[in-house]
């Protein structure tokens, strides 16, 4: 299992940001600087359509309201995402190793997808767009550098993204509050807008 520090690196990014990590890794593959990503990664039509989706995502990240209902489309996505990559990087056997594998990679994607939601709930209480975009950007980088650090150092990665995740959580925990009153919010604005259709016109 020399490859699990590698699967839970790429559970934790792919919890963030799934396309990504599948561009990442395939470009990596393809061009030669790792043996460790699988031939599946690496066909020109999974790198284009991560390509594809990873534009999607980075615009819809950016933008407030719209980020958390890309969130919550993802909500399987990610995780699926996580433990489908973990499951390829150890192996294509369906041995009980690779199984074990995709469990880590979708555990790992499934938590830090939950941290990533949960913080742009809280950040979409703020009045200003501009910390979706700062807070998007942060993490865009922190995908890419954290999963090409990876390539080189696996265990040391691992480490940084288990901090991380475990920063992340405590965060979720303190944010509680204004992850609520979000979810108040979204729930008023429904509200409003389910009364204002069954208002009759004014003659």
């Amino acid at each position: 299992m020399s490859v699990l520090p590698l699967v839970f690196t790429s559970g934790w990014a792919s919890g963030i940001n799934a396309y990504a990590v599948v561009l990442l890794l395939g470009i990596f593959g393809a061009t030669g600087l790792t043996d460790e990503v699988p031939a599946s990664l690496q066909r020109p039509d999974v790198l284009i359509a991560a390509g594809v989706l990873f534009l999607c995502e980075a615009v819809a990240d950016k933008i407030p309201y719209v980020d958390s209902a890309w969130d919550a489309v993802h909500t399987v996505i990610r995780p699926v995402s996580g433990a489908v990559v973990g499951a390829l990087l150890a192996g294509q056997s369906g041995s009980l190793s690779d199984l074990a594998a995709g469990a880590v990679g979708g555990s790992t994607a499934l938590a830090s997808h939950a941290v990533k939601a949960g913080t742009r709930m809280a950040v979409n209480t703020s009045p200003e767009p501009a910390s979706n975009f700062v807070l998007s950007t942060a993490e865009d980088l922190g995908v890419a550098g954290l999963v090409t650090f990876a390539m080189f150092h696996p265990e040391a990665a691992a480490i940084i993204a288990a901090v991380l995740l475990v920063l992340g959580l405590l965060m979720l925990f303190l944010l509680v509050r204004r992850i609520r009153r979000f979810l108040r919010r979204r729930a008023q604005r429904r509200e409003e807008k389910r009364l204002a259709r069954q208002v009759p016109p004014l003659p």
